[in-house]
């Protein structure tokens, strides 16, 4: 089997790591002025960098597409399957829900989908090129860059601060030097989205001293500071009471309207899933139906 891809714990340590390498080499020289945060380092970017739109886009071109996509994990002499051939499309700027009962492949499908792990068979294509036969280095590069990701259990990092919770995955991007050079801002974007999620009075505040739902706005302010092409949310509700469920819908509805952002989202509520654009039933690792949401 392939070599497993970057869970959320590796990541999160790969957070940790790259933010302690970021504070522990301050860099006094500043720029004259910044308009925007570039990606990665100048120096470091090349003309096939999978950070750059990965392929030639046109108004049919899929912002993601699978194609026969399967997926088996080993568990000692036995083979489990869980994805049995997926064939599926996902507009720019669409909302998709993906629902199934438990079991039925929805985060693995997710997963899949935004390189956290490497399909047995089949492809992946975003925006026309396809991602998952490209290199590691190149795969950490692209889920840096274009894939943002909400987890059901938020995972942000409880020794830090909300800031730099959402910062974090840009102290992954940048290197120490990029990183001194525009942290100011950094800062500055990220406190414009953590207003944009209703937390700029929670800014200094650690995981612990947040409600449930303030942690999920806090995963997603995390997940867009990257301007990602792409959100992958698992279970973006699952853990909230219906009132702060559908605030967190709402945001991400408003996400999707008012800013084109291409959402997948897996859930097991069907009230949750009717608000997207369609629905993808899954069933035993295979498309059950697609279907317009009501």
């Amino acid at each position: 089997m392939s070599t497993p891809r970057p869970t959320p714990q590796d990541a999160s340590q790969q957070a940790r790591d790259a933010w302690a390498t970021a504070v522990s080499t301050p860099i006094e020289a500043e720029p004259s002025a910044f308009h925007a945060v570039p990606s990665a380092d100048a120096d470091s970017r090349r003309s096939d960098d999978p950070g750059d739109p990965p392929g030639p886009t046109g108004p049919k071109t899929p912002r993601l597409r699978c194609v026969a996509l399967e997926k088996s994990y080993r568990k000692g002499d036995l083979i489990i399957p869980v994805l049995r051939g997926i064939d599926l499309e996902l507009a720019a700027g669409e909302f998709l829900s993906v629902i199934g009962q438990s079991g039925s492949g929805k985060s693995t499908l997710l997963h899949v989908l935004g390189l956290l792990d490497a399909p047995s068979v089949g492809e992946v294509h975003c925006d026309g090129r396809r991602i998952d036969s490209l290199n590691e280095r190149q795969r950490d590069t692209l889920r840096n860059q274009n894939f943002g990701f909400i987890f059901q259990s938020y995972h942000l990092l409880p020794e830090f601060s909300l800031l730099e919770n959402v910062v974090s995955p840009l102290a992954i991007r940048h290197s120490t030097l990029s990183w001194w050079h525009h942290r100011k801002v950094i800062h500055e974007q990220a406190r414009e989205i953590i207003d944009k999620v209703g937390l700029g009075h929670r800014v200094k505040h650690r995981p612990s001293e947040l409600s449930g739902g303030e942690m999920q706005r806090a995963a997603i302010a995390r997940a867009l500071i990257g301007q990602p092409r792409v959100l992958l949310a698992d279970e973006p509700t699952g853990n909230l009471d219906s009132s702060t469920g559908q605030e967190i819908m709402a945001l991400l509805a408003s996400l999707n309207e008012l800013q084109q952002l291409t959402i997948i989202m897996v859930t097991h509520d069907e009230r949750i899933a009717c608000q997207a654009h369609r629905i993808v039933r899954l069933d035993e690792g295979r498309v059950e139906t697609v279907s317009q949401a009501a």
